[in-house]
């Protein structure tokens, strides 16, 4: 390949992280959470495996937060509701790419690298960077894309 045609395919991968990202970000806006919204989407081969939102669990009140306004304990990540979601289906995200609008949570890393997804795209830092640090550990790539 000439240094060209790699920079057209670096460019095309950027072009679609912006708009998976995008997407991701529309996602987020189905959570009820009111202190973060955050989406993923789960994508191989270029096509939406599965999707996410953080809120409460199936069949639970849609309040993600106490009445102190702080996050309830059994609140799931988006990340960890798109992969339960896939584990769910008759698809595997094993070698897969997630697009998340906040970086992953040191729980949610786990869970990451045990699904078999090999790529991280994120807009929005976490405020803790354990999660990160995990994935990397892990060899998994990451990548942080701003937010449009």
């Amino acid at each position: 390949m000439s240094s060209e045609e790699v920079s057209n395919t670096i460019q095309k991968q950027h072009l679609l992280d912006l708009r998976y990202l995008q997407m991701a970000r529309i996602w987020a806006e189905n959570s009820y959470c009111k202190r973060r919204k955050v989406g993923a989407l789960l994508v191989k081969d270029r096509m939406i495996i599965s999707d996410g939102y953080n809120g409460t669990p199936s069949g639970f009140e849609n309040n993600c937060e106490d009445e102190d306004n702080k996050t309830k304990p059994y609140v799931l990540h988006a990340e960890a509701n798109a992969i339960t979601k896939i584990a769910k289906s008759n698809n595997s995200s094993e070698g897969a790419t997630l697009y998340i609008t906040t970086s992953p949570c040191l729980e949610c890393a786990k869970l990451i690298i045990q699904a078999g997804i090999k790529r991280v795209v994120f807009s929005d830092a976490y405020r803790l960077q354990d999660g990160i640090e995990l994935l990397t550990r892990a060899a998994i790539e990451i990548k942080q894309v701003e937010s449009l």
